[in-house]
Parts: structure tokens; sequence; C-alpha cells
């Protein structure tokens, strides 16, 4: 086992060993990472969004395939899919990158570099370092988000450009820091949950129904003829995320109540933190 002085930056191992400035230090670390890797993390981002948009928002309208028709015979004022895409696949954006950025190298630290067992010899608890890793996935989530909008707001067929306009800059930042943190929080909660061999069974029965049943490619307020389904989706955290979203950035689409989706984002995220780093915990002090 490695002494934690040689994971933190010299000059933070010089200033002292309180838990703050361990905590930075690993923070640092982390950035420096992404850093590194930060071609990686660009493809990974871009690549899902990219492809999505470029199929709905370009091929479809183009053969006359689009939302409500092609731009020549779609209603003036209509709203394109475009419109609807962008909001949701901000929000599945930030989701992703929050779960793999903190389950998958989680998974790796814990079977084979065993890394985590140098983290938690610094001069913190170890809840802290669990929630260590949730705010450097919350980072990389948002940064996923600013990576994502110009594709989604750019790659588009003539006349199919979304509707977008922030209304409200307080909400847009307030539902970004919710679900990034979110994102993150269920990462914890699936690299200490299952083993590296389950990881692709996990994205199969459970990140894929999250994206297809997380208003994504459709508001909310549209399921109302599937009542059963309306409803039963208000367990899945992505609702809320991509209405948020949607409230945010096309105010002129029917969304959530903006109160109910700051409030249950609110309620999922703690309840994500507190599981996920009790779980953290067990794994760790065996």
């Amino acid at each position: 086992m490695t002494a934690v002085a040689t994971t933190l930056p010299p000059a933070t191992a010089r200033a002292g060993t309180g838990p703050r400035q361990a905590f930075v230090a690993l923070l640092l670390r982390d950035v420096r990472v992404l850093r590194k890797n930060l071609k990686q993390f660009v493809l990974r981002t871009v690549m899902q969004p990219l492809l999505f948009t470029f199929v709905f928002a370009y091929v479809f309208p183009k053969i006359g395939q689009g939302f409500g028709g092609s731009a020549a015979t779609r209603a003036p004022g209509q709203d394109t899919f475009a419109t609807i895409l962008v909001p949701g696949l901000i929000a599945v954006a930030i989701i992703f990158q929050g779960i793999q950025s903190v389950a998958l190298p989680l998974v790796q630290e814990f079977s084979y570099t065993k890394e985590i067992e140098d983290r938690v010899l610094a001069p913190m608890s170890v809840s802290l370092v669990g929630f260590g890793k949730v705010v450097a996935g919350a980072m990389q989530a948002a940064l996923s988000a600013l990576v994502v909008f110009p594709i989604v707001m750019v790659v588009h067929a003539k006349g199919e450009g979304p509707r977008v306009h922030i209304s409200n800059p307080l909400l847009f930042l307030a539902v970004l820091l919710l679900a990034s943190f979110l994102g993150a929080a269920f990462g914890l909660l699936i690299g200490t949950s299952f083993a590296p061999q389950q990881v692709p069974l996990v994205f199969s029965i459970i990140v894929l129904p999250l994206t297809l049943l997380g208003c994504i490619y459709y508001p909310w307020a549209r399921l109302t003829p599937i009542a059963w389904l309306k409803y039963g989706v208000l367990i899945n955290p992505l609702v809320y995320m991509s209405e948020g979203m949607r409230a945010a950035l096309t105010p002129h689409e029917p969304h959530m109540n903006v109160a109910v989706v700051v409030l249950a984002m609110v309620a999922a995220t703690t309840a994500l933190l507190v599981v996920s780093l009790r779980k953290f915990r067990q794994r760790v002090v065996v």
C-alpha cells in the first residue's frame, strides 16, 4: 500500500494534513486526471447527443419525417423536434457523465488498482472521501452540459432550429447543479453496489430504461393519454432533470411545475447521497 503523500500535491502535503487540505488535494488530483484525458472525455460526452441530434433534427426533417412534418408543411410557430430534444439531451448527458465518471473508476479502484486504499489513508473521514468522488463527478457532469449545449443548438436542418431561451438563469443554474450532483451520487451508488463483471448489466437494466422513460424525447405533460405511464415514470429522477431543463430553456413547451421539479431533485439527490455514502463506508471499512 503506498503512502497517501504520493497522491497529494507537494505544496498541500507541506501545508498540513487537515481534512480541508486533503479534500482539496484529492479534487485537484481528479482535475489533473480529467485534463490528461480531456479528449476521451469530450468524445464520450459528445458522441450520443451528436448522433441523436443529427438523426432526429437533420436526417428526419430532410426526408419529411420531422416533428410535425417538414419545415415547409409545419404550421407557423409549431415547435421542432430539436426544441424537444435540447433539454432532454442536456439532462441525459449530465446523468450519463455523472454515472460514468464516478461508477466506472470506482469499480476499478475497488477491484483492480486498489487506489481507494490510498485515498482513505488521507487525514479525512471515509464519508468525506466518498463525497469528494461525488463532487469530482458533479464537476464533470456540469462540464458535459456545456459541451453538449452548442451541439444540440447547431446541428439541425434548415428551419429546424430549436426555440431555446433561458428565461430563468437562476433556475437553469439550480437544475444544472442539482442534476450534476444527482448523477454523481447515482454513480457512487452503482460503483459501490456492483462487481466489475456486473457493470454492463447495470447499464442494460438501469441506465437504458432511465433514458427511454426519462422524458427526453417528449414532455411529461404529453403522457396524459397513458395515465399509468405518466405517473409511473415519476420514480425516474431523469424525468425531473429533463423537465427542469425544459422549464429553463424552452418555457413555451409544456413542462412540470417548477416547484415540484426542484423539490423532487433535492429529495432524490439527498436520498442518493445518504444511501451511496453509507454503502461507500461499508465497502471501505471491512
